[in-house]
C-alpha cells in the first residue's frame, strides 16, 4: 500500500541511508589495501581476498534476495540485513588478524547483498504509482553517489586515521537505518512462508555462483586454469550451474524462478545490465590504476577527481525521470547513456602522462550524465512486465547480473592489460638500438647532463639506461590503458542494438536498481 506525507518521505531517506552502506563498502575498502596489509602483515594476495570474499558472497545472495524477502517478509529481511551488516561492520573494525577481518567481510557481504534488491521493492510498495518518478530519481542518487564516494572516504579515513574506522563509519549509519525501518516500514505478504524451502537450489547456487566470482577475481593473478584450483573451480562452475538451472526450472518451489524469463524485456534486460556492469566496474577500476600509478595522485585525490562524476548525476537524475514519465522511450534515453559512456572512454583513451586534474573533468561530467540515463530506464525496461512476486526475483536477478558484468569486465581487462603491455613493450624496445637517431641522441643528452652533475662515464650510462627503461614501463602502461579506454567504448556502443529487442512501453513504471 502506497504511503502518503511525512511516512511516505522517511521511508525513502531510510532505503537510501541502508543501500549506501552496502554500496559504499564495494569501493571504500580498495584504498585501504596497502594500510590493513602493513598493519596484520599481509600480503598484497592475502589481502586481495578481503575484495574477493565481500564480492562472492554478495554475488551468492542478491538472487536469493527476493525468496528470501518472500519467506521472512521484505520489512523483517532488510532489518536483518541492516543489523548483520551493521555488526558485521563492528567486527571487521575490531578484526586481530587477517584470517578474522576476511571472515568478518564475507558476512558483511552476505547481509550486504540482501539490501538493495528488498530497498527497490520497498520503494516500490511506498510510492504510489503516479509518483513512482520522483521516488527512482532519489534512490538513483545513492546508487550513484555511493561508490563514487566510496574511494574518497575511504582515502580521507586511511590519511588522517586509522583503517579500522572505514568500518566502524557504518555503525552510526546503519544503527539510524534500523531503527527508522522497525518505525516507519510496513509488512509485506509472506508469499513463500510455509512452503518447502529449495535446499538443492541454494547449494548449487553457492557453489556454481560462488566458485564462478573466484576464478574471475583470482584467474589472472594464479595464471588462470594453469592453477588447480582455479581450473577445478571453473569445472566445479559448469556442473553446479547446469544442475541449477536444471533444479530450479524443475521444482515447484524455486529459490530463483527462472520462469520469468520468459518474459522478452527482462531476457535481454538483464544482458543489459551485464554491459552496464562491464562498462560501469571495468572503468572504475582502470582509471584509478591510471591515476595513481602513472600521474603520481593519492587515492584521495583520485577519490576527487571522481567527485564531479558524481554530481552530474545527482543534477541529471531528476530530470530522466520527469523524461520518462512524459512518456520517452527508454530506449532512446539508454542509447544516448551508452553513446555518452562512449565518449567518455574515447576522450580518455587520448590521456598522456602530462594529464592533469582539468583534463579529466569534462570526461567525468560526460561519464556522470551518461550514467544517469543509463541507470533508470535501462532497469525500467528490464521490469517493465514484472508483476507482484516476480518483481522481487528480478531485482535480484539484474543485480546479480551486473555485478557479474563487473567481475568479467575486471577479470578480462586484467588479463588483456597483461597481454596488451608485453606486446607494446615489445614494439617499444624494437626502437632502443645503436641504429636509431632518436634513441642515441636522447641517450647522449642523458649521459652529457649526468655528467655535468658529477657522475663517472660509467655510472651515467647505466643511469642512462634505467632512466630509458623507465621511460619505457611508463609509455607502455599508458599505451595500454589507453588501449582498454577504447575497448570499453567499443562493447557500449555494441550493445546499443540489444536494447531494441525489448518492447515499447509508452509510460513505463520507473524503477531503479543498483550495484
Amino acid at each position: 500500500m502506497a504511503e502518503q506525507g511525512f511516512r511516505k518521505w522517511i521511508i525513502t531517506i531510510t532505503v537510501i541511508m541502508a543501500s549506501l552502506l552496502e554500496l559504499i563498502d564495494t569501493t571504500i575498502v580498495n584504498v585501504a589495501l596497502p594500510e590493513i596489509m602493513g598493519n596484520l602483515g599481509a600480503t598484497l594476495e592475502d589481502a586481495g581476498w578481503l575484495v574477493t570474499g565481500y564480492a562472492v558472497a554478495n554475488v551468492i545472495i542478491l538472487p536469493m534476495s527476493g525468496w528470501l524477502g518472500d519467506r521472512f517478509g521484505r520489512k523483517n529481511y532488510f532489518l536483518a540485513s541492516i543489523l548483520i551488516f551493521t555488526l558485521a561492520s563492528y567486527l571487521c573494525g575490531q578484526a586481530s588478524s587477517l584470517t578474522e577481518l576476511i571472515l568478518f567481510r564475507i558476512l558483511q557481504g552476505l547481509a550486504g547483498g540482501g539490501l538493495l534488491s528488498t530497498a527497490q521493492a520497498i520503494l516500490m510498495e511506498t510510492w504510489p504509482r503516479e509518483e513512482i518518478g520522483m521516488a527512482t530519481a532519489l534512490f538513483g542518487l545513492g546508487a550513484v553517489v555511493g561508490p563514487t564516494i566510496g574511494p574518497t572516504i575511504g582515502g580521507y579515513i586511511v590519511d588522517n586515521s586509522n583503517w579500522r574506522y572505514i568500518f566502524y563509519v557504518n555503525i552510526p549509519v546503519g544503527a539510524i537505518a534500523a531503527f527508522l525501518v522497525s518505525m516507519f516500514v510496513r509488512e509485506s505478504p509472506k508469499f513463500a512462508k510455509g512452503k518447502p524451502i529449495d535446499w538443492w537450489g541454494i547449494l548449487l547456487l553457492a557453489v556454481g555462483v560462488g566458485s564462478l566470482q573466484v576464478v574471475l577475481e583470482k584467474g589472472e593473478s594464479e595464471d588462470w586454469f594453469a592453477t588447480p584450483y582455479i581450473a577445478a573451480l571453473t569445472i566445479t562452475t559448469l556442473l553446479a550451474g547446469i544442475g541449477f538451472i536444471w533444479r530450479e526450472l524443475s521444482t515447484d518451489h524455486p529459490v530463483v524462478d527462472f520462469r520469468i524469463l520468459k518474459d522478452r524485456s527482462f531476457a535481454v534486460g538483464i544482458i543489459t545490465s551485464f554491459a552496464l556492469g562491464f562498462a560501469l566496474y571495468g572503468s572504475v577500476f582502470i582509471f584509478p590504476v591510471f591515476c595513481q600509478n602513472l600521474l603520481g595522485f593519492t587515492a584521495f585525490q583520485t577519490g576527487l577527481i571522481l567527485l564531479p562524476s558524481g554530481v552530474a548525476t545527482i543534477l541529471m537524475m531528476p530530470f530522466v525521470g520527469a523524461m520518462l514519465k512524459k512518456g520517452v522511450p527508454a530506449q532512446f534515453m539508454a542509447t544516448g547513456g551508452f553513446f555518452l559512456f562512449f565518449i567518455f572512454c574515447w576522450m580518455l583513451s587520448n590521456s598522456t602522462l602530462e594529464s592533469g586534474t582539468g583534463d579529466f573533468f569534462w570526461p567525468l561530467i560526460i561519464r556522470g550524465i551518461g550514467m544517469a540515463i543509463l541507470f533508470v530506464p535501462l532497469t525500467t525496461l528490464a521490469v517493465q512486465g514484472l508483476q507482484g512476486k516476480q518483481i522481487g526475483q528480478g531485482t535480484g536477478l539484474n543485480n546479480m547480473m551486473r555485478q557479474l558484468g563487473g567481475s568479467f569486465g575486471v577479470a578480462i581487462l586484467t588479463t588483456l592489460i597483461h597481454l596488451k603491455s608485453g606486446e607494446i613493450r615489445n614494439l617499444l624496445i624494437e626502437n632502443i638500438n645503436p641504429y636509431n637517431p632518436a634513441y642515441i641522441q636522447r641517450r647522449d643528452g642523458q649521459i652529457q647532463m649526468l655528467l655535468s652533475k658529477g657522475y663517472s662515464l660509467l655510472e651515467a650510462q647505466q643511469k642512462s639506461n634505467g632512466m630509458m627503461e623507465g621511460t619505457v614501463i611508463k609509455q607502455t602502461m599508458l599505451v595500454t590503458y589507453d588501449h582498454m579506454y577504447l575497448l570499453i567504448g567499443v562493447f557500449v556502443l555494441a550493445a546499443i542494438p540489444v536494447i531494441y529487442l525489448q518492447k515499447f512501453k509508452k509510460k513505463p513504471v520507473i524503477v531503479t536498481d543498483a550495484h
